[in-house]
């Protein structure tokens, strides 16, 4: 009997299928794309024989650790074609990242790849309680980011309905909403605030659209702005996991009727967790950093990618494939202050647990003489007596720093069209 997803949707099967099954198909893909890059990408190649390994020492899943990590300088360093395993004339598609910390990141897709992500992205938006016939607002932002080209094609392939409105013109954004009847938004959840503001700007009732579901991405949020988020709109909130160089959005998504961590495409994507300092790989359960590897992949297959996001595996629920824990930050995001581990989703928690601040925030990092100091920037929803030391409490007690908090009015600090920058480091290098 073929499982419905709860909007009564057909489930690929592989999603229901056993373990050993999921594991034997892994296992084939895997030796597939290993051969796929050994012999379609110099990179490879010299990677693989630095190492002393070859394809064909992978007999199981586990040999996967024989091989070499890559990186996101691996990638810089080849710009802009020598990562790929196909003649440039085969692709059909490229998308890059901004550069603005260094050259470009750029991938790139054959058809196939491209059709291989729209069923990624199509079965995320299922997961997520979408289903043919659903009008899909899209205020991912469209070109060489992968979010806006991604979602939009899942959601034609699904079936839906697709207003692809991309970042920006926020009042725009309200009206489109209202006007299409929208049942689904796929935006960033910085981006979804800003929206939410914009309703309350124009004294308009968010939980009034026919918004149902929203599916949020491209950076990391806490339960509290979901609960936040779903209390606003009325809406089911669901987290999808994607990053352009294993394939854009679509590696992984919760399922709505479960929402307890994000269950990865693992037909098409292969996951470990291993310690961050070390490269060792962990036991499913474990906290590290996630590395994935693509099994389905044609113009840019990549090995044991080191995503820098922390979480870690857990055994499926809603779908057999494994879930990832909600990702609590970024190995390259942690934040050390006076010898104290911070992430940004740490300081979001706090924010959120006291009444009377909005879900807006900035972290400013200086120093004074020898001493590091953290300056949590804010906005009140009304007026601001008390709050900052509320605030300065709450940081102190539950995550162990002492942290300067400014409290400022409604809609003074900047708002994000995509993914919010939150922390601004002035210390010197030195």
């Amino acid at each position: 009997m073929t499982a419905l997803s709860p909007r009564g949707v057909p489930l690929d099967p592989i999603e229901t299928a056993s373990r050993d099954e999921i594991s034997a198909l892994q296992l084939a893909r895997l030796k597939t794309t290993l051969s796929r890059a050994y012999e379609g990408s110099p990179v490879y190649r010299a990677k693989f024989d630095a190492a002393g390994v070859h394809p064909d020492d992978l007999h199981s899943l586990a040999d996967i650790a024989k091989f070499p990590f890559t990186v996101k300088q691996d990638l810089r360093d080849n710009y802009p074609w020598g990562m790929f395993s196909v003649p440039r004339e085969k692709l059909a598609r490229v998308h890059a990242s901004s550069g603005t910390t260094g050259k470009p990141t750029v991938v790139g897709y054959t058809r196939n790849d491209i059709d291989m992500w729209a069923e990624v992205v199509a079965r995320s938006i299922r997961a997520s309680g979408g289903a043919p016939g659903d009008v899909c607002h899209i205020a991912y932002g469209y070109g060489l980011f992968t979010g806006g080209l991604g979602a939009h094609y899942g959601a034609e392939r699904l079936g839906c309905t697709v207003v692809p409105v991309s970042g920006g013109m926020t009042e725009r954004q309200i009206t489109l909403i209202e006007d299409f009847e929208a049942s689904i938004i796929m935006v960033t959840p910085s981006y979804m605030l800003s929206i939410l503001d914009a309703f309350r700007a124009a004294g308009k009732d968010p939980r009034k659209t026919s918004l149902r579901v929203g599916i949020f991405g491209a950076e990391p949020w806490t339960n509290a702005m979901r609960s936040e988020i779903e209390e606003a709109f009325g809406i089911d909130a669901v987290d999808i996991f994607g990053l352009s160089e294993i394939i854009g959005p679509g590696v992984a998504c919760e399922c709505v009727e479960t929402k307890d961590g994000l269950h990865i495409w693992e037909d098409h994507f292969y996951p470990e967790i291993v310690n961050p300092e070390t490269g060792e790989p962990v036991a499913d359960g474990e906290m590290g950093e996630l590395v994935i590897t693509s099994l389905t992949k044609e113009a840019f297959p990549i090995i044991r990618y080191r995503t820098r996001d922390l979480t870690r595996l857990l055994p499926g629920t809603a779908r057999t494939m494994r879930r990832m824990e909600k990702v609590t930050g970024r190995s390259d995001d942690m934040i050390i202050l006076r010898g104290v581990n911070v992430f940004p989703t740490q300081i979001e928690e706090q924010i959120l647990k006291v009444q009377g601040l909005a879900p807006h925030y900035e972290i400013h990092l200086g120093r004074d003489g020898r001493m590091d100091t953290m300056l949590v920037k804010c906005e009140a929803l009304g007026a601001a007596d008390g709050l900052d030391r509320d605030l300065a409490h709450h940081i102190k007690s539950v995550i162990g720093i002492s942290a300067r908090v400014e409290v400022t009015g409604p809609g003074t600090l900047s708002r994000s069209e995509g993914k919010a920058k939150r922390v601004f480091d002035a210390r010197p290098s030195r």
